[in-house]
């Protein structure tokens, strides 16, 4: 009995944590605070995680593929996995920004360099 009571507040905890996490990117998203691309992952993400919050059956499947006792821990699990994936994803989006920002360096360090010369080149 102590379970199934534990099991329903966990499911309502996840179910409630899901629609404000998803009102929370759509606020964001609306008020330009985070891009449409990244809101894309995050919403998607809130929506599988509302799907095995609700969908009780396919979230004791999944448990039990995985080899977990007790469902409702799967939740976590899901959880983890899709922060792993946005956590990718930024790492992936960093490193793109560090190559653009190195070549922007570059590119400025060569323009100064020109300007300088052109410089001289005036003065004589």
């Amino acid at each position: 009995m102590n379970n199934v009571f534990n099991a329903n507040r966990i499911q309502y905890i996840a179910v409630a944590c899901s629609i404000i996490l998803m009102i929370i990117i759509f606020e964001l998203t609306r008020k330009k605070k985070i891009r449409e691309e990244y809101s894309i992952l995050w919403l998607v993400s809130c929506f599988i995680f509302l799907i095995f919050s609700i969908w009780r059956k396919g979230l004791d499947f999944f448990a039990s593929v995985v080899g977990i006792e007790y469902p409702p821990s799967a939740l976590f699990l899901i959880f983890v996995l899709v922060i792993f994936l946005i956590l990718i994803q930024f790492s992936i989006i960093i490193s793109r920004l560090t190559e653009h920002n190195k070549n922007l360096t570059q590119e400025i360090g060569l323009l100064k360099l020109e300007i300088t010369e052109i410089k001289k080149k005036m003065k004589n």
